[in-house]
């Protein structure tokens, strides 16, 4: 090779290797640029929007969103009796029990046995989810750049409880070999990772009650900084055993006095309200970066604008009674997504039902709201579907979106005896239409967790 043809060729590959560093470099900037203002006090704004564009939905209500939605509306009970074993012995004998799932519409029947039954909701909500948002990865974006955000309480504690059982009665022999990876609160995650193909950053939020609002709100912060452009985020739970009711019963705050009557078990605010109702259930959402998905010509459900996370720092079981955390949590997310107090439309609040918990959560709202807290509805969707621990933020998330996108607010059902201490609008018993453009969502769990996202229609 001559002089100038060696010369011509190392030039071409110093151009290359510069307009590479250059890209890099400016990336770099970009980045710095970003941490800067975050640092200065700078918001989500600043970054990069995030919007819902898929959701999938496993509940005691129905077996996918529009059935789900619908009975929310309604107004209709997904409490019923105990089916899964037997609960006549148990002080307690209602749950929100999904029925009529087949997992077999969803996987091959070898790799069912291996799963929980966590892991089965979850494979159907996120396949729901991608179809429902019409998101192709590996073609509309890149696999390693997709993420999997997954909140569960329990995960798939049953597998390594029945694992025991079969070790303690039947032999070493009996036990099935994948209880334990079956049982890990991780393993919902895993198998939605691995069906779609997302390679990106796999999160589980284990924050009890807390962990399906939490897991949205991580999600979108990762697309939000640009380390990834989408993700599957949500909630699971699927743990109605007699172990887990046996030791809620025994802690005093589930629903007692309805086991003949279950729809009428769960009435958040109600001054006669004794508890709240176990249940079960899935959703998992598409999150994207607004700018792509506006691109494809997805269709945008709603965006999610902040996240506040707090501890009380009080008490395993019992709420701080000043109920400083859960403010904590709601200030901090209005003040992440950069909304004021009095530009909030609705609150789908945490409203579990538990003689406790209910006040509180009122005297929280009226102190971050200020007089406007008694013009700003509330509802509680766990009047009707109960409360589902790591899942039940993912279902009220889903509640709250299609309440910004089809402008009704579903009910708090059986709110007939108002109680002087919970003296909100809470929406009671009918839904309501109305023009909503800034919601929050609130999750109060074991653990002094608290949970609040701001959510906006766009």
């Amino acid at each position: 090779m001559s002089r100038a043809k060696r010369f011509s060729k190392v030039r071409t590959s110093v151009k290359r290797v510069v307009a590479f560093a250059g890209h890099k470099i400016q990336t770099a900037r970009d980045r710095r640029a970003d941490r800067k203002r975050y640092a200065q006090g700078g918001t989500q704004r600043d970054a990069r929007r995030v919007v819902v564009t898929g959701m999938g939905a496993v509940t005691c209500l129905g077996l996918d969103v529009p059935t789900t939605w619908a009975g929310l509306v309604a107004g209709r009970s997904g409490i019923g009796p105990i089916s899964q074993f037997d609960a006549s012995k148990l002080p307690v004998r209602i749950a929100g029990e999904v029925r009529g799932f087949d997992p077999l519409r969803f996987i091959d029947p070898k790799e069912a046995r291996r799963m929980a039954r966590c892991s089965h909701f979850a494979i159907a909500a996120a396949e729901e989810a991608a179809t429902d948002s019409g998101l192709v990865i590996g073609k509309d974006v890149r696999s390693d750049r997709v993420g999997v955000v997954l909140g569960t309480a329990l995960g798939g504690f049953e597998m390594s409880d029945s694992g025991m059982v079969e070790l303690r009665t039947l032999g070493y022999r009996r036990v099935n070999p994948f209880a334990l990876p079956a049982a890990l609160p991780n393993a919902p995650g895993h198998h939605i990772s691995t069906r779609f193909g997302a390679k990106g950053p796999l999160s589980t939020v284990v924050a009890a009650c807390a962990s399906g609002t939490q897991s949205i709100g991580d999600a979108a912060e990762m697309i939000r900084r640009g380390k990834i452009d989408a993700a599957f985020a949500g909630g699971v739970e699927a743990t109605v055993i007699d172990g887990a009711i046996a030791a809620f019963s025994l802690m005093r705050v589930l629903s007692t006095h309805h086991n003949d009557d279950p729809a009428r078990a769960a009435k958040p605010f109600d001054l006669n309200r004794d508890g709240f109702c176990f249940s079960e259930g899935c959703v998992v959402m598409m999150l994207e970066e607004y700018e792509s998905a506006r691109a494809r010509g997805a269709r945008i459900y709603a965006e999610v604008l902040g996240l506040g996370v707090s501890s009380d720092a009080h008490h395993i079981a019992i709420p701080d009674p000043e109920g400083a955390g859960v403010i904590r949590s709601m200030r901090w997310a209005l003040d992440d997504a950069d909304v004021d107090a009095d530009e909030v439309d609705y609150i789908n609040a945490h409203g579990s039902g538990t003689p406790t918990g209910d006040p509180i959560e009122t005297m929280a709202i009226k102190t971050v709201l200020g007089e406007r807290a008694y013009q700003v509805p509330v509802s509680s969707t766990k009047s009707m579907v109960g409360h589902a621990m790591g899942a039940s933020g993912a279902i009220e998330a889903l509640s709250t979106i299609l309440t910004l996108r089809e402008g009704v607010i579903p009910p708090t059902i059986n709110l007939d005896t108002p109680d002087p201490a919970c003296d909100l609008d809470y929406v009671p018993n009918v839904a309501r239409r109305a023009d909503v453009s800034i919601a929050m969502s609130n999750s109060i769990g074991l653990g002094g967790q608290n949970a609040a996202i701001v959510l906006g229609k766009v």
